[in-house]
């Protein structure tokens, strides 16, 4: 929460000078990598833009050669001819775009396409800690809005710049046939185009910058207050008004950012378009004096002018490529800076899959710590033995699910060995491994579709029955038979049709249905009521018999029956043994006994 009650947004500060990217070989070169698989296409883009610009230059020699020859000579026949000549260039100038516009479409999706599927594997194989620290809404941002700049990037920056440089040197080249002079004092302006450029970029840079900072803040308030926990979070302390007001305060902020912006580029543009009448009116000028002089035709001297302003158009659309140019290459550092990201959590070279049923789990002075400095874990040491329960108590925060998160390695330990049936699981390829662990988490999490969908994510192949014994088993089969859709019921938004109870059972019936030989609950009956939890005590007693399973419970009356129960305290395991003998040794675990069965007594 920020001050005044309201949602925190972060917000990121502005440096002109940081925030510009560094535009170097290597990055270029990384870039091109994107572009390499599309180069044929990419040739005939190129190949595509130079022929429209040649296209381009026949209208206006056209014109000359029907004020100077067609209407002096009184020749129909020439004057159709050269008509139709011009008609023509311009139908095969609008094929020509059409076939560029399918040619940048295809590149530029195809490239989108590639990054985003990159980015998923790169995002699936991300540790836990980078969505644990990650901000809300950013991975999201990366996926779509960012990787779908690029598209912009190919059509707007690459492919603009290229046709832009085609017209300007063809063009270029024309006037100095036609007549050097002229060709010179048309040039002499440019100079006034390119002189404020690089001010105006920086202004607008900057103003991009800022502007691009509030719609981030924006961002950031509509995940936080309009997410299903943010919104009921909202209403349950009346904090509408509050989110409103922070909302519309950073929407006003930007929009005003915004007409800045689009302003700045306005103002700058009438200057730009009043240096450009400079060019046309020293052409007539001095062209008219060569007219007289009976040097130049009329004609010349309005193909002059025609082809000046063809000129003119490409430099002044370039003005904005310096901003253009930063904005991509800045929009691809975004995407590079998640890319660089190191899994750290990966096959080792030779890793091998390997069956765990059957085989102890063994912790071996286990040390970790979620940051430098600050142990989670302390020389943890334990063994549960293959087809037994072993059982994790303690205070909230004592490292508990810590513990657990470190077999399937969500977490990688940083000191210390986890084996399993002697060997380190650093050498079970992850997939053989996770696929052999099933966890039961305190936060049950469904996805946003049928109950039938729900369960069959943990085993795709299960069949019809074998979905119903694992909803009998989790005791949640009758109430789904109870409601009008049956299985093929939609669950809501992470489950929100369904009471706590019933997704904890949902998530019991989906590990159930996985059928794997190692069996992880993190607080797997915490949100059951007294019945329910009975039923499923006698159910997991039958069904969890034969597989190792580890259990980490609040409530102690749900693992008294374990056959070794480790007491977690400050990250340490302090005691450890069977609950009757745990019991007479008046320590932790008698104290937390006493305590919760004191409490439920009264």
């Amino acid at each position: 929460m920020g001050p005044g009650g309201g949602f925190g947004h972060g917000k990121l500060k502005f440096d002109e000078e940081e925030a510009k990217p560094d535009i170097s070989k290597a990055l270029l070169l990384r870039i091109v990598k994107y572009f390499a698989p599309y180069w044929k296409q990419t040739l005939l883009v190129m190949t595509v833009l130079c022929i429209s610009a040649v296209l381009g230059l026949l209208p206006p020699i056209l014109i000359q050669q029907i004020i100077d020859r067609a209407l002096p000579d009184k020749n129909l026949q020439l004057l159709f001819l050269l008509v139709a000549a011009s008609l023509a260039t311009t139908v095969v100038s609008g094929l020509l775009g059409v076939l560029q516009n399918y040619l940048n479409s295809f590149i530029s999706q195809n490239i989108v396409h590639d990054m985003k599927n990159q980015m998923y594997r790169h995002l699936q194989s991300m540790p836990l800690q980078f969505y644990s620290g990650v901000k809300q809404g950013e991975v999201i941002t990366r996926m779509t809005s960012d990787i779908a700049g690029i598209q912009g990037v190919f059509n707007s920056t690459i492919v603009n710049c290229a046709s832009n440089l085609f017209i300007l040197i063809s063009t270029a080249l024309t006037l100095f046939i036609m007549n050097w002079k002229l060709a010179l004092l048309g040039i002499l302006v440019i100079p006034l185009f390119i002189v404020p450029t690089r001010k105006m970029g920086n202004v607008r840079w900057k103003l991009a910058k800022e502007t691009q900072e509030k719609i981030s803040e924006q961002n950031q308030i509509i995940e936080e207050t309009l997410s299903l926990s943010g919104y009921m979070l909202m209403k349950l302390f009346t904090r509408e008004d509050t989110a409103l007001a922070s909302f519309q305060t950073v929407n006003a902020q930007a929009t005003r950012l915004q007409i800045r912006e689009s302003m700045a580029g306005r103002w700058f543009m009438l200057v730009l378009t009043t240096f450009t009448s400079i060019g046309p009116m020293l052409i007539y000028l001095y062209g008219g004096y060569l007219f007289i002089q009976g040097e130049l035709s009329i004609g010349a001297i309005i193909t002059f002018v025609a082809l000046l302003s063809r000129l003119y158009i490409p430099v002044m659309q370039m003005t904005n490529l310096y901003v253009d140019v930063n904005r991509s290459v800045a929009l691809f550092e975004r995407i590079f800076d998640y890319f660089d990201m190191d899994p750290l959590i990966v096959d080792a070279k030779l890793a091998l899959p390997s069956r765990v049923e059957g085989q102890d789990i063994v912790f071996e002075q286990v040390n970790f710590a979620y940051a430098p400095d600050k142990p989670a874990l302390s020389g943890i040491s334990f063994t549960a033995a293959a087809g037994s329960l072993t059982a994790l108590v303690g205070p909230s925060g004592a490292g508990k699910t810590t513990i657990s998160n470190l077999i399937p390695r969500l977490y990688e330990l940083d000191s210390g060995v986890i084996r399993i049936g002697g060997k380190d699981i650093r050498e079970f390829t992850l997939h053989s491994l996770r696929s052999q662990i099933g966890l039961v988490t305190q936060d049950t999490y469904l996805f946003n579709g049928t109950i039938r969908e729900n369960l069959l994510y943990a085993n795709a192949e299960a069949t019809e029955a074998e979905l119903t014994a694992a909803c009998e088993a989790a005791f949640i089969h009758d109430f789904i038979l109870k409601l009008p859709e049956g299985y093929n019921t939609v669950v809501g938004n992470r489950g929100i049709k369904l009471s706590g109870g019933e997704k904890q059972r949902m998530s019991i019936a989906r590990v159930l249905l996985k059928n794997p030989p190692i069996i992880i609950m993190d607080e797997a009956t915490s949100s059951l009521d007294t019945v329910s939890e009975y039923y499923i005590q006698q159910a997991m007693h039958e069904l969890l018999r034969g597989k190792t399973s580890m259990v980490i419970a609040h409530r102690l009356s749900t693992i008294m029956a374990a056959d070794n129960i480790l007491v977690v305290q400050d990250g340490r395991i302090v005691e450890s043994g069977q609950h009757a003998s745990l019991l007479a040794e008046n320590g932790v675990y008698r104290d937390l006994y006493n305590k919760q069965f004191q409490r439920e007594d009264s």
